[in-house]
């Protein structure tokens, strides 16, 4: 009789156990996209800071990211674990000082800027001014970015006289939101001409698109020797920068001069794109420039970029809302496509370009060949965090 008993306690463990798991993980059975990838994501990479196939902790632009991702997530569903891991990142990062772990400002990266967006909602939520400090070390990386001479950010120290449109999303939201928070008005100023002078410079006007980056030098081998323009439209680039206007116009008084400008970038793109959005998949090239080209491939990272830029430019009234079913095109391509659900639960995102950029060692020429040869991944941060930022804006417009 006690073998008996001791087995029906055994079972009834087991049960409770198996009960208390699948609970956890009861987020994968929800039918919001962006909960499912992000409990995905939690599961893959049980602290943040692994994200980004990384061994070490490191203040990096990708985990700013999927953090400030997770942190909106929090906001429409009120689910605490989503804050925490977001959190979590930022205290495994910034000391009891507020220093922030293996930062220096001296780089000029914007890069490093990214997950200052992240401790604006942490120093609303908690008070702690360990976040207010990191917000001001960021600023005051702004205040002294070396610049080309027309005023434009350099992308790094180490990029001298170059403008890319990634170091727009990584520096131009943070920079308006301290602006409007801090009461800096003269800031708006250099917020809008960062973005005027990147969109005159790489604007190509055979294709209507933007390129990758430029070199006010003209000295870089992968620069024209006349409009210093990279030579290709890199996706992704072209994406950062839709979502940089999109989160910039939150911040901007309504009444700031550029401020239209600004929109007429970005309905002009979305026009464009509109007439290159690949209509098997719904998704945009990898090189959009080369688009249906040979070796050339729906890139999804981008293809969620300008869903969510798209879904929030209509949103909030920056865009025609004939565009939305562009946005719903690409959405539902991603879906269809490129999101797979795992044996587990878990959801995975597929056809990421893992990184691209131009010059450095060994060197990246820019070249057509070189965009398509770089490597191909499955749940990169890149492509997670605008999916589940792309889900949100989705969900908002669907209820």
């Amino acid at each position: 009789m006690k073998k008996v008993q001791s087995l029906i306690c055994c079972l009834l463990a087991m049960t409770l156990f198996l009960s208390c798991g699948s609970s956890r993980n009861s987020g994968l059975d929800s039918p919001l996209w962006s909960v499912r990838m992000a409990e995905s994501e939690m599961i893959r990479n049980p602290s943040l800071w692994m994200a980004d196939f990384v061994t070490e902790k490191k203040w990096n632009y990708t985990q700013g990211l999927i953090g400030l991702a997770f942190l909106k997530l929090y906001d429409v569903t009120d689910d605490k674990r989503y804050f925490d891991y977001a959190k979590g990142y930022a205290d495994s990062l910034i000391d009891a000082d507020g220093i922030i772990y293996k930062y220096r400002m001296d780089n000029y990266n914007l890069d490093q800027v990214n997950p200052g967006k992240m401790m604006f909602i942490l120093y609303d939520h908690t008070g702690d001014p360990r976040y207010d400090k990191v917000i001001q070390t960021l600023y005051r990386q702004l205040q002294n970015q070396p610049r080309i001479a027309e005023g434009g950010f350099w992308h790094k120290k180490v990029y001298p006289d170059q403008m890319w449109l990634d170091g727009l999303y990584m520096g131009a939201p943070f920079y308006a939101e301290y602006a409007l928070r801090y009461n800096h008005p003269d800031d708006f100023r250099d917020v809008v001409n960062q973005f005027l002078i990147i969109a005159s410079r790489t604007y190509d006007p055979v294709t209507g698109l933007y390129r990758h980056a430029f070199d006010a030098s003209k000295k870089m081998a992968w620069a024209d020797s006349i409009t210093g323009q990279a030579p290709h439209a890199w996706g992704r680039a072209m994406g950062w920068f839709s979502m940089a206007i999109v989160d910039v116009l939150d911040f901007l008084p309504v009444d700031q001069p550029g401020r239209n400008e600004l929109t007429g970038i970005l309905q002009g793109m979305v026009q464009k794109l509109s007439e290159i959005q690949d209509p098997a998949t719904g998704g945009w090239y990898q090189v959009p420039d080369q688009s249906g080209a040979e070796g050339n491939y729906i890139e999804t990272s981008c293809t969620a970029m300008f869903a969510y830029s798209i879904f929030k430019g209509v949103r909030m009234g920056y865009l025609d809302g004939k565009y939305l079913d562009i946005a719903e095109k690409a959405y539902q391509g991603l879906l269809d496509n490129f999101i797979v659900t795992n044996p587990d639960g878990t959801v995975t995102m597929k056809n990421i370009c893992g990184v691209a950029g131009l010059g450095g060692n060994p060197y990246r020429d820019g070249s057509y060949e070189y965009y398509i040869g770089e490597v191909i991944r499955d749940n990169d941060p890149k492509g997670v965090g605008p999916f589940i930022l792309a889900s949100l804006e989705h969900e908002r417009i669907r209820k």
